[in-house]
């Protein structure tokens, strides 16, 4: 998916940040983590098959003490800590501490209160927060209503191209109805926008603070929030520290300071937490699982994630405009192979482009709806021979971008390819420079003469729409054009519902047309990989650090 450099221009296009973030993670090779639910058929929730070469853990052990301080490896330094721009993993993952939202991800992937210590809906078009009494910021100033109403705006603002603005695009107007309380009003009822507000989305900032900073907010001095750590130290290019912030309305954290050192070659950052120079991180190197596990330093945990490995179609002029084509390219896959070697076994082959924990909170008919008769994701180089000819696309040209930011990406690509060339597609693979790769996920040029290209996507919420609407006409990540006007109008119908039954049963009739069209195609869940040496425990295991002041929760080991 993304990467992390140049940050992506459009504003209103949220999916195109999303996807610089992953390809960021990728750019050094950690790659994005994956979906922690086992695919359709093998495992939901709580566990994966033992055949998928990794078991589920709901969190690690809670810590039995404070600490002065803890060092966690990123893999890349964040280009700012202004929330508006939060959309990648090294900035959401050190931003979760510091700033906290309206609502609040939890470690289970559930929404609750946050700074609001109420929401309520009052007509399908109003959503107001009643906010929490006495919270300070880290500057010293006490949050009122006209701090949440300055921060929402300010991702509402055009000329500040915020990476969140389509969350806001039904929004009519935020204001302050009380001195703790804000009022939403849409222009039409918007199921999506409230659970928005338990990620970067819904933060609250100092409106004083982001003033005094003018230019600079986020990339030098503090950022004026609320969580339970404060900005210290940043040594750029080198490390960023956190101090526990002693006026924290909530629990406090545990450890006195985090430490949080850019490491950017996977070997580095491995051997660095087997060495003990740092005591854990996130997004694991899949190429460093075995060497992790194997060790007596620490132990190499997997949670629950909403992450898919997908191959994602740009193209739709060309072969891959007719389905046979895509359907045969989805059946030659040998979606097993690429588990064991790009994801080192840490994955479970899927068929379904939404993460099966996705779907955990559906009736049982609506899961079963969503994810039961998908097309099949075993071999079948015969059949796939036969939608080529019958396509008329025997030679055709199918063209694939790959880059070498990880082996996620590399030898994906490389699967495509081996699978075209079987069932009689000439299919080329152009390398292109991380930068170019990243660029694909928001600059049109850079996508010209491309057919397809390795994704990881990850939701947001815990809400498959959040994927689903990529296939709307005009969405922004609908890179290959395609329209079908009872697709819009199911995104339409289940954009509209407030009622998480009937929305979700919607949404399974667009799961099933996603997969039956092979608008992209999908390949495998990935789930979450967090280390921690001996020395510390009590971090989630779960994808909600990118929300979560997870690093609040971690604590001496003994």
């Amino acid at each position: 998916m993304p990467t992390s450099p140049p940050p992506p221009p459009s504003p209103g296009h949220r999916s195109s940040r999303r996807r610089l973030a992953l390809a960021a993670a990728a750019l050094s090779a950690v790659t994005l983590v994956a979906s922690c639910a086992g695919p359709p058929g093998t495992a939901s929730g709580s566990g994966a098959s033992a055949a998928a070469g990794f078991h589920l853990v709901p969190g690690t052990p809670a810590a039995k003490g404070e600490l002065a301080s803890f060092s966690w490896a990123l893999y890349a330094e964040p280009l700012t800590l202004d929330y508006i721009n939060a959309f990648d993993y090294p900035s959401n993952m050190i931003l979760s501490n510091v700033c906290e939202s309206l609502m609040r991800w939890t470690p289970q992937l559930t929404e609750v209160p946050g700074l609001a210590e109420k929401a309520s809906n009052p007509d399908p078009t109003t959503w107001v927060y009643d906010l929490r009494p006495g919270v300070h910021f880290h500057g010293g100033g006490v949050m009122t209503s006209a701090d949440v109403v300055f921060s929402l705006r300010r991702q509402m603002d055009p000329a500040l191209a915020s990476a969140w603005s389509n969350v806001f695009q039904n929004v009519d107007s935020v204001t302050a109805t009380g001195p703790l309380q804000v009022t939403v009003k849409l222009k039409t009822p918007d199921s999506q926008f409230p659970q928005y507000m338990a990620t970067t989305a819904g933060v609250v900032a100092s409106e004083a603070g982001v003033t005094k900073a003018g230019k600079d907010y986020g990339t030098a001095g503090g950022v004026d929030c609320t969580g339970p750590y404060q900005l210290g130290a940043w040594n750029k290019g080198q490390s960023l520290e956190l101090d526990r912030f002693d006026g924290y309305w909530g629990t406090a954290a545990k450890s006195n300071k985090v430490v949080f050192d850019f490491l950017t070659d996977p070997s580095a950052r491995t051997n660095a937490m087997l060495s003990g120079q740092v005591d854990g991180g996130y997004l694991i190197p899949t190429e460093s699982y075995e060497r992790l596990r194997g060790s007596k330093a620490g132990t190499l945990s997997f949670g629950q994630s909403l992450s898919t490995v997908n191959v994602n179609v740009t193209n739709m002029q060309g072969p891959l405009g007719d389905v046979r084509v895509r359907r045969a390219l989805s059946l030659a896959l040998d979606r097993s192979g690429f588990v064991r070697t790009g994801l080192a076994g840490g994955g479970a082959v899927t068929g379904s482009l939404t993460a099966a924990a996705a779907w955990d909170a559906a009736p049982a008919d609506t899961r079963q709806a969503a994810l039961n008769g998908l097309p099949p994701t075993a071999q079948d180089i015969a059949q796939a021979k036969a939608l080529v000819q019958q396509a008329g696309a025997t030679g055709k040209t199918v063209t694939v971008a790959t880059s070498p930011i990880g082996q996620d990406v590399s030898l994906l690509a490389t699967a495509v390819q081996a699978a075209g060339t079987r069932i009689g597609l000439n299919v080329q693979l152009k390398t292109v420079a991380p930068n170019a790769y990243s660029a694909l996920f928001t600059d049109p040029q850079a996508r010209q003469g491309i057919d397809m290209f390795p994704e990881t996507y990850y939701l947001s919420i815990t809400d498959p729409m959040d994927l689903l609407t990529n296939f709307q006409t005009g969405s922004y990540q609908n890179y290959a054009g395609y329209s079908d006007p009872g697709y819009d109008d199911l995104v339409k119908q289940a954009t509209a519902s407030y009622d998480p039954a009937q929305r979700l049963a919607v949404e399974a009739k667009l799961n099933q047309k996603a997969a039956d069209q092979v608008l992209w195609i999908p390949v495998a869940e990935w789930p979450t990989s967090v280390f921690l040496n001996k020395r510390i425990t009590g971090a989630p295991t779960t994808i909600s650090y990118l929300y979560y002041p997870w690093a609040a929760d971690v604590g001496a080991a003994g």
